[in-house]
C-alpha cells in the first residue's frame, strides 16, 4: 500500500476584511493571495514571499517541509 502524498504544493492566503470593494489578487507559481483590505493583503503577500525566501535559504522546496515546519516558518515571517 502506498503512503498518501501529503505534500504542500500551493499556499493560499485569503483575506476577508476588505470593505472598499477592491478585488486584490497576487499570484505566483507556488502561492496565491486573494482578497483582504490593502493592509491585510500586503501583510499576507509579504509573509508568503518571505516564507519562500526562508525555504530557499534552507535549500528546501515547499514539498520538502511538513505542515508543522511550514507553520513555524510562516509564523516567523509574519510582520509584527
Amino acid at each position: 500500500m502506498e503512503k498518501p502524498n501529503n505534500s504542500i504544493v500551493h499556499v493560499l492566503g485569503v483575506g476577508l476584511d476588505a470593505k472598499d470593494g477592491h478585488k486584490r489578487i497576487t499570484q505566483a507559481e507556488r502561492f496565491s493571495v486573494i482578497g483582504g483590505s490593502e493592509e491585510t493583503h500586503s501583510r499576507m503577500s509579504e509573509t508568503i514571499i518571505k516564507t519562500f525566501e526562508t525555504l530557499s535559504r534552507r535549500g528546501k522546496n515547499i514539498e520538502d517541509v511538513d505542515k508543522s515546519e511550514l507553520e513555524e516558518i510562516i509564523r516567523d515571517n509574519t510582520p509584527k
